[in-house]
């Protein structure tokens, strides 16, 4: 990606440049910017599904076009000189087997001062190096964010505010925002991951070629409507009294996700230097529910030339505790016939908690790919991915028996902004 470009898109409040900007009949103050990948992704492992963060299925051995694809419309109305509103709706495959349409942002800016201004409503959550964009495929160089750091926090947005303060201190330009508000995000049908009083302060510094930032984010999380889930704590709470494990409700109290504290961590750096381009980020995350505590690192390097830019990541993600399973593998003898079953399913149940399992999630990528912008606000990018899943599944969905990896992973996407 040109630093420019990165750069433009990183000062707009639309975040992507609002390229051949359309006006609205009869609104004329309205303008309409949208962004848009067409992508097929396919593996060479028939027994798991490769997919993006939060979605329910994917690709295995066979061609599918909902993994990588989305189509984004942003409408940035000014009220007056210091008052702006906007909204971005985007259509992608995302807790559910279908298409379907979210309300991304919807906000209105105000701008105090050249140096500060508020935005209240519905934001983005900024958590990441490339948060406010990272859905906008042609504003990365990847064709698509490394999972194992994007898989760590399920929010993308808030409801609530943010404030955001710039100021250049010679060649140098920092850049700091504090957010505070709370969300509801769909994980998997009904099952819906909520976070309340959310407080995140992003702080970013750009000096010539290079862009670093650091950001860390707290809140109380929950995992509502999901039946698995609560009838596991209620299973494992009913056992502990039946049958008398002093372990089980002190377990249930553990897995139960009710408003638990949850913090992430991370930092990044940039650089766009003569025509070499490095992108990388470290993060951590730590929750006091089933949610393994994890760290995730990536690294991405390419070199531009001409209209190509050939690239290389290695991203790893790992887990640093979980809970620990002390559901009994059988009951002593003169225990019911029906305990030793019983507990078999229930710490079965543990072992595959729903939406994070309990020790899943580890692996690692080495990813090769190219981008070609062979048009104005056009690119074409081929990936391929060597996913290595350790201890489990890693970040695959519906695996079935005898799957381990590694996975190779293929993609062609055609990104582009209008």
């Amino acid at each position: 990606m040109n630093k420019k470009i990165l750069a433009s898109l990183l000062a707009l409040p639309l975040v992507m440049p609002a390229v051949n900007a359309q006006e609205t009949s009869g609104l004329s103050a309205i303008k309409v910017s949208g962004f848009g990948t067409g992508a097929v992704t396919w593996t060479n492992e028939e027994r798991a599904e490769f997919v993006r963060p939060n979605q329910p299925s994917g690709a295995a051995d066979n061609v599918r076009t909902g993994v990588d694809s989305n189509l984004g419309l942003q409408a940035d109305m000014p009220v007056n000189s210091w008052l702006s509103l906007t909204g971005q709706v985007l259509v992608r495959k995302d807790a559910e087997e279908h298409f379907g349409a979210e309300l991304g942002w919807a906000f209105a800016k105000a701008r105090i001062s050249d140096n500060l201004s508020v935005r209240v409503g519905r934001v983005g959550l900024p958590v990441f190096m490339i948060s406010d964009y990272r859905n906008v495929g042609y504003a990365n160089t990847m064709l698509r964010p490394p999972a194992e750091i994007y898989s760590q926090v399920p929010f993308n947005s808030i409801d609530g505010a943010d404030i955001t303060w710039q100021h250049g201190f010679g060649d140098t330009s920092l850049t700091s925002q504090l957010a505070y508000g709370s969300v509801k995000s769909p994980l998997a049908g009904d099952v819906h991951a909520k976070g309340k009083q959310i407080i995140a302060l992003n702080v970013s510094a750009e000096h010539g070629p290079f862009i670093v930032r650091a950001g860390h984010a707290r809140t109380k999380v929950s995992v509502e409507d999901s039946t698995s889930l609560n009838t596991l704590v209620a299973g494992l709470r009913a056992a502990g009294a039946g049958y008398r494990f002093p372990t089980l409700a002190p377990l249930a109290a553990e897995i139960e996700a009710k408003e638990k504290q949850a913090h992430f961590s991370s930092v990044g750096l940039a650089m766009d230097w003569n025509n070499i381009v490095v992108q990388t980020e470290f993060a951590k995350r730590k929750t006091k529910t089933y949610i393994n505590d994890t760290t995730s690192w990536y690294v991405m390097g390419g070199y531009r030339i001409g209209k190509f830019l050939p690239y290389y990541t290695h991203s790893t993600l790992k887990i640093d505790s979980a809970i620990v399973n002390t559901v009994p593998a059988a009951c002593p003898a003169g225990y019911p016939a029906a305990c030793t079953p019983t507990m078999q399913a229930l710490g079965a149940g543990v072992r595959r908690l729903p939406n994070v399992g309990v020790g899943q999630g580890e692996q690692t990528t080495d990813s090769i790919g190219i981008r070609w912008d062979f048009a104005s606000s056009v690119a074409l990018k081929a990936q391929i991915d060597r996913v290595k899943p350790k201890n489990g599944t890693g970040l695959f969905v519906n695996p079935q028996p005898g799957f381990s990896g590694p996975v190779t992973v293929g993609a062609v996407a055609l990104d582009f902004v209008f």
